[in-house]
């Protein structure tokens, strides 16, 4: 019986197109967020299980823990009553987030006053896979770690709705809300603290089970009548069919109604208005809305919230938000950060369903035949010289195939370009070059292929 072949269940292989294609839309948020002065930072992909635990909320049941090994694994399993954390040291990283702040207190003095931050790379959750979600899968993540200013933001959404802009989505939205409104409209309708945090989740999950829904999680949640007839109307606010005539500030104004003299309500609604006033004229001014009704489950935000959605589309292409906190849980001294992550994969699988890539991608410029063994350093020295002028070259490499199997390699792997060399060629001192589109073959000097076939490559 031969080994199973297929991944396992929530993971992906990914072939040379589609690998090829990922490492495109990667690349095409580098340059974003490097536009905008983020520098790189990777962690382990592995962190200590003490690292990541307490920082997710209900989400940290999908954490994916990694077993102690040899004796303390030993001394764990003849213990009593055992669970996971007897059982588990080490953790696959759930997020980027922690890992950053875990790194900014490991290492205080490597970092400028304001550290502006990237990071590219796999996190692991172990949840059920179904479409659309995986069990490993990218993150692109921005932060700015060190300043409380609206300015980073306003900087962080604006970098994300480029980077969606240059991967050619369209009519985005940046929902914004401020975890200090929820809290003052939790206190307006009086939800004691203990059940604060079952309420944010239910009204977490408006989008995915609507309005009556989150009613129905209110009633198993055992919160109050009273609370629902008060944060109900958060959830209207928040729906863009909902208000079609009333823009931003007329918003700001009914939620400063609503919260009354409550001081964190009212420090909230001040910095939602001075995030509008700052992103007017950046990218991601037209697409910021507020919306009262986000609340986003994980447990470590403590300002402005983030998520972006469409009408296109179902689901997020990615949320964030200020998380002032959570690096003090790893140091002794207080770290405002912010930060938002795209959601990759999300937008690679719309991508594909809405024919958005471009042409099949190519790997090679061009293919550099080989007539025979005696000729095979003349093939490799000319895919040297291609090379060294920065052009991405394969050298055929089996010389018994004639030169009809050459062609048909090239097109079978959409290489645009042949570089024919035999013994005609080089006795003429030329290299003949075949247009796998047009089928047109021109014989060129040899010294003049290189600068000849970039021209060609370019002009594509």
């Amino acid at each position: 019986m031969t080994e199973p072949t297929t991944p396992a269940s929530g993971m992906r292989d990914f072939l040379p197109r589609e690998s090829m294609r990922r490492r495109r839309v990667f690349e095409t948020i580098r340059d974003v967020y490097e536009s905008y002065g983020f520098e790189p930072l990777e962690t382990p992909s592995m962190e200590r299980l003490s690292t990541l635990l307490g920082k997710y909320g209900e989400e940290e049941k999908l954490i994916f823990k990694v077993m102690k090994r040899g004796a303390k694994l030993s001394r764990a399993l003849q213990q009593d009553d055992v669970d996971d954390e007897d059982l588990a040291d080490l953790a696959l990283r759930f997020d980027l987030t922690v890992p950053l702040a875990r790194v900014v207190a490991e290492y205080p003095d490597e970092f400028p006053r304001f550290f502006k931050r990237y990071q590219i790379g796999p996190v692991w959750r172990a949840d059920r896979p179904q479409k659309g979600r995986f069990r490993e899968f990218y993150q692109c993540d921005v932060d700015v770690v060190g300043s409380e200013s609206m300015t980073v933001e306003a900087e962080v959404t604006s970098a994300l709705a480029e980077a969606l802009d240059e991967l050619g989505f369209a009519n985005i939205r940046i929902h914004a809300n401020h975890r200090q409104l929820l809290d003052a409209f939790m206190a307006v309708a009086d939800v004691p603290d203990s059940k604060r945090k079952d309420a944010l989740i239910a009204i977490d999950k408006v989008e995915k089970i609507g309005v009556e829904g989150v009613r129905e999680e209110f009633d198993r949640r055992d919160l109050s009548e009273s609370a629902w007839e008060t944060l109900s109307p958060l959830l209207k606010w928040g729906d863009p069919e909902a208000r079609p005539d009333v823009d931003d500030e007329a918003l700001l104004d009914r939620l400063a109604d609503q919260v009354g003299d409550q001081p964190d309500g009212e420090a909230a609604l001040e910095d939602l208005r001075q995030l509008a006033e700052l992103t007017e004229g950046m990218p991601a001014g037209d697409a910021l809305f507020l919306d009262p009704s986000l609340a986003r489950g994980l447990s470590y935000y403590t300002g402005p919230i983030f998520e972006i959605r469409s009408d296109d589309f179902q689901g997020s292409l990615g949320g964030g938000g200020r998380y002032d906190d959570l690096i003090g849980m790893f140091t002794n001294r207080e770290i405002p950060a912010c930060g938002f992550s795209l959601g990759v994969e999300r937008i690679l699988v719309l991508m594909e369903e809405r024919n958005m890539f471009e042409e099949a991608p190519r790997p090679a410029d061009v293919l550099v035949t080989l007539w025979d063994d005696d000729l095979a350093s003349e093939s490799a020295e000319l895919a040297r010289d291609l090379r060294a002028s920065g052009l991405r070259v394969d050298l055929y490499p089996e010389s018994d195939d004639g030169f009809g199997k050459q062609f048909g390699y090239a097109d079978e792997r959409n290489i645009p370009f042949v570089a024919i060399l035999a013994p005609d060629e080089l006795e003429e001192g030329v290299v003949g070059l075949k247009n796998m589109e047009s089928g047109d073959q021109t014989d060129i000097e040899r010294s003049r292929i290189v600068e000849r076939l970039q021209q060609a490559v370019e002009s594509l």
